[in-house]
């Protein structure tokens, strides 16, 4: 029908219309980005600690300051080994998925981190 819009990723539906920025098809109801992918969407995140080393999978990295626990009177203090981290794509900057011994796991930012 309209020649100028993609077909629906999911169901290949060529009745796809635009609401704002977004794609929608009215059989599914799959709504995409209007924006074309470019070749840095596919590309690996790289997330760098502190100090500016490439973090992995797997590392182990120490803190570089006290963090406090929201909801909790604990804290972590500077110079804590967290082993076996994992990176993630987390709520508010938080991009490190680890188990702190003591604590239990949770969310770090790279930010105050730095790899050993």
């Amino acid at each position: 029908m309209n020649q100028t819009l993609p077909p629906c990723p999911e169901c290949s539906s060529e009745y796809t219309y635009e609401l704002g920025a977004l794609l929608v098809c009215p059989e599914c109801a799959h709504e995409w980005s209007a924006a074309a992918p470019s070749a840095t969407d596919d590309a690996p995140k790289v997330i760098k600690d502190a100090v500016g080393k490439v973090l992995a999978d797997g590392d182990t990295v120490t803190v570089i300051k006290d963090l406090k626990i929201k909801g909790s009177s604990t804290v972590i203090k500077v110079g804590t080994k967290v082993r076996g981290i994992r990176l993630v794509d987390g709520v508010g900057g938080h991009d490190i998925d680890c188990k702190v011994d003591g604590v239990g796991p949770m969310q770090l930012k790279s930010s105050v981190v730095k790899k050993i």
